[in-house]
C-alpha cells in the first residue's frame, strides 16, 4: 500500500538512494493558493544535515510541483511532485549486502518479497517520508482557510521529559532550537543527550507531542471510521513509531470516571464546551471542538555504529557495525512529519464530512 487517505490521497514512490524520491497528490481542493517558499520551509524542517544533532547526509531537498497548480494555485487536478536524490553514498551500504540488520525492515521485507534493495533501506528508508512532508504541506494550505492549525514538538527524549502541560508553552519557541522543543532549559539538556549517545555509536528514542487547535465539531466517524483511530494509523505508519496515545492516553487508568469526565458548560457566546479536556478533542470517535492533542513514541534508531551480532541471508552468525551517516535521534526531523500526517488526516476527515449532511 502506498497510498494514503480516502478523499484526499497522496501516492509516494521512490527509494533512499534511487534517482528520486517523489508522489502524486489527488483530491487537492480546487483554488488554493500554492506557497512554495512555505512547502520548502517544511521540507528544511525534515530535511539531513541541518544541525550538528542530526545525519550530515547533504540533501538540499528541492520540490519541483509537475501537475496541478496553475497561476500559483491548485486546479482540483492532481499535483504530482519529485525530490531529487543528490548526495547518496551506496557504497557505504555494500557490507549490509547479505546481512540482515537487528530491528530493521532487512529480514521482513526480504522474506515477503524475496529480493531488498539493501542500499540505505531501500523503500523502508525514512527518506520516504520527503513525500508525506510535501503531501502535508500542501494540505496545510487547504486547512488555513478553516483556520485549522497544526503544532508538533519534541516533549522527551530518552529520560529527560517536559512535566508541563502543553498549555503552558510558547510554541514560537519550538523552531528557535535544534531540539525543536519549547523549553529552552530542557531542549539544552535533550541536546546533550543526543550528542553523548551519538559520540557513542549508539541512538536514542523519545516522545513528540502534536495538538491540533481550531479543528470543526464533527469529524470522525463513530464506529470504524473514528478521528483518533485514523490519526493512530496516520502516526503508526511513520518510521520508528511505537505507540500513540491521545487525551489522557494510558494515564487515564490511574482515575475514576468522576475525576476524569469532561463537564460540559455553555459559555458566553452560547457555544457548548467542556471545562476539562482530558478526551483530547475527540469523544465517541467525532472531533468535539476542543483541541486535539496527542503524544507519539519514537523508538531509538536501529542503525548503529558499533559492533552487533545477527544473521546473513543463509542464516550464519556474524558481525555487522553500519558505516555512512546516520540520525542518532530521529525526534528533531520527525517533528515536520507528524504535523504532516496529522494535516492530511484532518483534510480527509474534513471533505469526506461534507458527504455526510446537506
Amino acid at each position: 500500500m502506498n497510498t494514503f487517505g480516502n478523499i484526499f490521497r497522496l501516492t509516494t514512490f521512490g527509494e533512499s538512494h534511487g534517482p528520486a524520491v517523489g508522489g502524486v497528490v489527488d483530491g487537492m481542493p480546487a483554488g488554493i493558493v500554492i506557497d512554495m517558499d512555505f512547502l520548502q520551509a517544511e521540507l528544511n524542517r525534515r530535511r539531513p544535515g541541518q544541525s550538528r544533532l542530526t545525519t550530515p547526509r547533504k540533501e538540499s531537498d528541492t520540490v519541483e510541483l509537475l501537475s496541478g497548480v496553475f497561476e500559483g494555485k491548485s486546479t482540483g487536478c492532481p499535483i504530482g511532485f519529485i525530490v531529487r536524490n543528490e548526495n547518496q553514498h551506496s557504497s557505504d551500504y555494500d557490507n549490509l549486502k547479505d546481512i540482515f540488520r537487528p530491528s530493521h525492515a532487512d529480514y521482513t521485507y526480504f522474506y515477503k518479497y524475496g529480493i531488498r534493495d539493501h542500499r540505505g533501506g531501500g523503500r523502508s528508508s525514512a527518506r520516504e517520508t520527503i513525500s508525506r512532508v510535501v503531501g502535508g504541506a500542501l494540505a496545510k494550505m487547504a486547512l488555513r482557510q478553516l483556520n485549522i492549525d497544526i503544532i508538533a514538538y519534541t516533549s522527551q527524549v530518552g529520560e529527560i521529559a517536559l512535566e508541563k502541560n502543553y498549555q503552558q508553552y510558547d510554541f514560537s519557541e519550538i523552531e528557535k532550537n535544534a531540539v525543536r522543543c519549547p523549553d529552552s532549559q530542557k531542549s539544552e539538556e535533550m541536546a546533550q543527550k543526543i550528542e553523548a549517545v551519538k559520540a557513542e555509536g549508539d541512538t536514542i528514542g523519545g516522545v513528540i507531542t502534536c495538538i491540533i487547535k481550531g479543528c470543526p465539531i464533527g469529524l470522525g466517524e463513530p464506529a470504524f471510521g473514528k478521528l483518533h483511530a485514523a490519526l493512530g494509523a496516520a502516526m503508526l505508519s511513520i518510521n520508528a513509531v511505537k505507540g500513540f496515545e491521545y487525551g489522557g492516553g494510558f494515564d487515564c487508568v490511574k482515575y475514576r470516571g468522576s475525576e476524569l469526565n469532561d463537564i460540559f458548560y455553555t459559555n458566553k457566546e452560547g457555544n457548548i464546551r467542556t471545562h476539562t479536556n482530558d478526551s483530547g478533542g475527540i469523544q465517541g470517535g467525532i472531533s468535539n471542538g476542543e483541541d486535539i492533542y496527542f503524544r507519539v513514541a519514537f523508538k531509538p534508531v536501529a542503525t548503529l555504529l558499533r559492533e552487533q551480532e545477527t544473521v546473513d541471508t543463509q542464516g550464519r552468525p556474524t558481525i555487522v557495525k553500519a558505516r555512512g551517516r546516520h540520525d542518532a535521534c530521529v525526534l528533531p526531523r520527525a517533528v515536520p512529519i507528524v504535523e504532516a500526517m496529522a494535516a492530511m488526516t484532518l483534510l480527509d476527515a474534513y471533505l469526506k464530512n461534507k458527504t455526510t449532511r446537506i
